[in-house]
C-alpha cells in the first residue's frame, strides 16, 4: 500500500522566481536527455533560464511529465461521488502521487443523483481542480456489471445519456457504454457529435458489434480485458476488435491484480505504446490502506491492497496510484521509460484534447512534472510551477 499522504512532504509556495532543475535524465517526446536540465518560470516550462534562477541539482534522478489519469473514482478515503470536500481530498491524495491532471469518474447510481453530482463536479472542473468528468455507468451490461449495482443499470438510450452531458455543462469528457445494448450505437454517435469520448466497457458485445461501435465513433476501451468477454479463438469478442483498430486507445490497470503481465505485454504488442493509457480506476482506499469502504451504493472490503465487493466478491476498482503504476511498468514489466511516459502522460493528455498544455516536458507547457530517483520512487511533484511534493534529495 502507498504511504500516508501526510508523509510525502509538504508543498512549497507557488514559485515566485525561476528554477532550473539540473543533472537529471529528462524524458522528452524525442527521447531521454542524460544530465539534462529543465527551466521553470512561473507556471510554465521555458527554454532559457533568467539570471536570477534558482538551481536545484537533481543529478541521478528522472524528470518525467506529470501523470494524467482519465479513470479515477477517488482516494485518500474520499470519493468523487461525495461532497466537494471529499472530491478535493481525493484530488490532493493523487497529486501527492504524481497525478497532476485527473478526470473524476462516477459509478452507477440513481439518475437524479448522477445529475446532481455532475453539477458539483462541473463546478470543480471550471475551477481547474479536475480536467472533466467520466461517467462509468449506468449504461452498462448486467452481464459484465463488475462493481456496479445491477438494479440501477439502464440501457444507453440517447435521451438518458444526454441528461448527463447536459448536467456536466460542457465538462463531460467520457462515457462508458455497453454499446450492444438498445440505443448504444445512437448514443455513441451523440457523444461523438458533442466531443465526448465514447468508451466501450462493461460490455458483453461480440467482435462484430464492437467493430460497429468503433465505426460509429467509439475511441476508448474501458480497462481492456476487465468486465468484458475473454479472447476466444472462434469468438474473439471485443478484445480483438479493440486491440486491432488504430482509432482506439486502450485503458490498462497496471496494478498486478487486474492484469497478468502477459496480458499487458499482449496489449502493448498489438496496440503499441501510442495507443495505451494507464489508469488507476482507483477507489477511496487508494493512498490509505485496508478496510471497509463504499463504492457508490456498494460496500467494499480492501484486503492486502485488493478491493472486492463485500457481497459477491467482484473486484471493485483498485487502490492504485500512478507512481506505482509507473514503477511497475519499468521495473517489473520492463517497458522502456519512454513508453511508460507515453502511456501515463502523453496519450491521456491527447485523449483529453490537452496536448498543447500538458503531457510532455516542452517549453510553453504547464510546469507539471514528477521527480523520480534511480529506483523510480517518487521524490517530488510539481504542478503548474508549484511544488506539491517538495524535492526529497539526499
Amino acid at each position: 500500500m502507498a504511504a500516508d499522504p501526510g508523509a510525502r512532504g509538504t508543498a512549497r509556495p507557488a514559485t515566485t522566481h525561476p528554477q532550473v532543475l539540473t543533472g537529471a535524465n529528462v524524458v522528452l517526446p524525442t527521447g531521454t536527455v542524460k544530465n539534462g536540465r529543465l527551466v521553470v518560470d512561473g507556471k510554465r516550462i521555458v527554454s532559457t533560464a533568467p539570471a536570477n534562477a534558482e538551481v536545484i541539482d537533481v543529478t541521478g534522478h528522472w524528470l518525467v511529465p506529470g501523470f494524467v489519469d482519465i479513470h479515477n473514482h477517488g482516494g485518500g478515503g474520499a470519493s468523487f461521488s461525495g461532497t466537494a470536500d471529499d472530491v478535493l481530498k481525493a484530488i490532493r491524495t493523487h497529486r501527492l502521487h504524481g497525478t497532476t491532471t485527473l478526470v473524476a469518474s462516477t459509478v452507477t447510481d440513481e439518475m437524479d443523483l448522477l445529475v446532481q453530482q455532475a453539477g458539483l463536479l462541473s463546478e470543480l472542473a471550471e475551477q481547474g481542480d479536475i480536467a472533466g468528468i467520466h461517467f462509468e455507468g449506468p449504461f452498462i451490461s448486467p452481464c459484465r456489471k463488475g462493481a456496479h449495482s445491477e438494479e440501477l443499470l439502464r440501457d444507453p438510450e440517447p435521451a438518458e445519456v444526454r441528461k448527463l452531458i447536459d448536467a456536466a455543462r460542457g465538462k463531460a469528457k467520457m462515457v462508458t457504454l455497453a454499446t450492444e445494448l438498445p440505443g448504444g450505437l445512437d448514443s455513441v454517435r451523440l457523444l461523438a457529435e458533442h466531443g465526448v469520448i465514447a468508451a466501450i466497457g462493461h460490455t458483453d458485445a461480440t467482435y462484430e458489434q464492437t467493430v460497429e461501435a468503433i465505426d460509429a465513433g467509439a475511441t476508448v476501451a474501458t480497462h481492456l480485458f476487465n468486465a468484458m468477454p475473454t479472447l476466444g479463438h472462434r469468438s474473439p469478442g471485443p478484445i480483438a476488435a479493440l486491440l486491432e483498430d488504430e482509432r482506439v486507445t486502450v485503458e490498462l490497470i497496471n496494478d498486478g491484480t487486474h492484469l497478468h503481465p502477459a496480458a499487458l505485454e499482449l496489449a502493448f504488442h498489438h496496440a503499441g505504446a501510442s495507443r495505451v493509457a494507464f489508469i488507476t480506476d482507483a477507489m477511496d482506499a487508494a493512498g490509505i490502506g485496508d478496510g471497509r469502504y463504499m463504492l457508490g451504493p456498494l460496500e467494499v472490503e480492501v484486503s492486502e491492497g485488493v478491493a472486492r465487493l463485500v457481497h459477491g466478491g467482484s473486484i471493485a476498482g483498485s487502490t492504485l496510484t500512478l507512481d506505482r503504476a509507473f514503477k511497475r511498468a519499468v521495473t517489473i514489466d520492463k517497458l522502456p521509460v519512454q513508453d511508460a511516459v507515453t502511456a501515463l502522460s502523453a496519450n491521456p493528455a491527447r485523449l483529453l484534447g490537452l496536448s498543447d498544455r500538458i503531457g510532455s516536458l516542452e517549453p510553453g507547457k504547464d510546469a507539471d512534472l514528477v521527480l523520480l530517483d534511480a529506483n523510480f520512487d517518487l521524490k517530488g511533484v510539481m504542478r503548474r510551477g508549484e511544488w506539491v511534493v517538495a524535492p526529497q534529495l539526499p
